[in-house]
């Protein structure tokens, strides 16, 4: 196993994401206990020591069954992470009561890492109101108290959030998580959102590094590229490979469902084989020509800003249509929409085509956002 130093503790490379353990019937919300402990027995005796979990994961049970598979071991032979739900508006007045139920669920008296939950677009005003809801101070109160031993924050949200938070919090925050892969490098703005933590000196702590398993299998153009430099690489072991790559990347989470998916990301972690600047640009091409695919080549000039009687942020919504459209849905858009006003949404194209005369790319800008509201129904 790959091992990290962050402060004075040495992480596995890999960690244990409990997002998507194996189920029963399909249903997600029934988590297959033996299957589930079986896979961190795997983990702890191949040296993972970094296990993630979070309040909704699995319809709440996360916690639960990733508390009675840890019971097993010692305390001190792990490190287990869950999250304040601040993506639900319910949660936001509720730290406390939420933070007590996560210690019994998890059966443990002390969080290694805890995390303000998915600050984005929809939830960066609540975070911030400290006065109206406390929820940094209740937690920062529970990291002065030894109950939190590792105090930060995972991000959903573009540049603007991002920065608003750290500007605010930044001082105290001790790792970020990202959804980080070769694909989100550019597609996500993932580059200029791990310089702004490396400013500051915040580790990079990675979700979906296989971007919910589309970096597991590629096109058999892509692979062929990929396998002519590495014969024996697995495709899935590219998008690792990426991120061990990154120097301030420490953590890299994957959600494992099954022991299969477990023993060849072991085997993959088991070297620190990272990228050479041929094989990074090769993979870089690879993203681009993947992106290219079924996404609007919007270059953000912002010159159809002017032009719109609405005052429609266009590039914007492009640059969340795209992801919506490349994602095949998922909650990442409609998220981002939800913290925007009503007239400032897709729906409020009048289809006067104004800022086609103008966009350099020629891109039919009212058909894409007509597009994008009937997605969205």
């Amino acid at each position: 196993m790959i091992y990290r130093d962050f402060q004075d503790i040495k992480l596995s490379a890999l960690g244990f994401g409990a997002m998507r353990l194996p189920v029963l019937d399909g249903d997600d919300g029934r988590i297959d206990e033996e299957a589930a402990l079986r896979m961190v027995d795997t983990a702890m005796k191949n040296g993972i020591n970094y296990y993630d979990t979070a309040w909704g994961y699995h319809d709440e049970n996360s916690e639960l069954v990733l508390g009675k598979a840890l019971a097993r071991y010692p305390r001190e032979s792990f490190h287990v992470a869950t999250k304040f739900p601040g993506y639900d508006p319910s949660n936001w007045g509720k730290a406390e009561e939420i933070f007590e139920r996560q210690l019994e669920k998890l059966g443990v008296s002390y969080f290694d890492f805890y995390l303000f939950h998915n600050v984005c677009e929809m939830n960066i005003d609540a975070y911030l109101d400290d006065e109206k809801y406390g929820i940094f101070s209740y937690l920062m109160e529970q990291k002065k108290n030894g109950r939190i031993r590792h105090l930060g924050f995972s991000c959903h949200g573009d540049l603007p959030v991002l920065t608003r938070f750290l500007d605010a919090y930044g001082d105290h925050m001790e790792f970020c998580q990202l959804q980080l892969n070769y694909l989100d490098w550019t597609f996500q703005n993932g580059r200029e959102k791990v310089e702004i933590l490396n400013k500051r000196n915040i580790p990079v702590w990675v979700m979906e590094p296989l971007r919910g398993g589309k970096l597991a299998k590629l096109a058999p153009e892509y692979e062929a590229r990929l396998k002519a430099l590495r014969p024996d690489e697995e495709i899935p072991a590219w998008a690792f490979r990426f991120l061990t790559s990154i120097p301030s990347v420490t953590m890299i989470l994957s959600g494992m469902s099954n022991e299969e998916q477990l023993e060849k990301n072991l085997a993959t972690f088991s070297e620190d084989k990272k990228l050479s600047e041929a094989e990074m640009k090769e993979l870089m091409d690879v993203a681009d020509r993947m992106l290219s695919v079924g996404t609007v080549p919007c270059t953000a000039c912002h010159y159809c800003v002017s032009h719109c009687p609405q005052g429609l942020d266009i590039p914007n919504l492009i640059s969340l249509y795209n992801e919506h459209v490349y994602t095949g849905g998922g909650f990442i858009a409609p998220m981002a929409l939800a913290a925007l006003p009503e007239e400032k949404q897709p729906q409020s194209c009048l289809g006067c085509r104004s800022c086609e005369v103008v966009c350099p790319q020629q891109i039919k800008i009212s058909e894409v956002l007509a597009d994008f509201s009937e997605k969205l129904r």
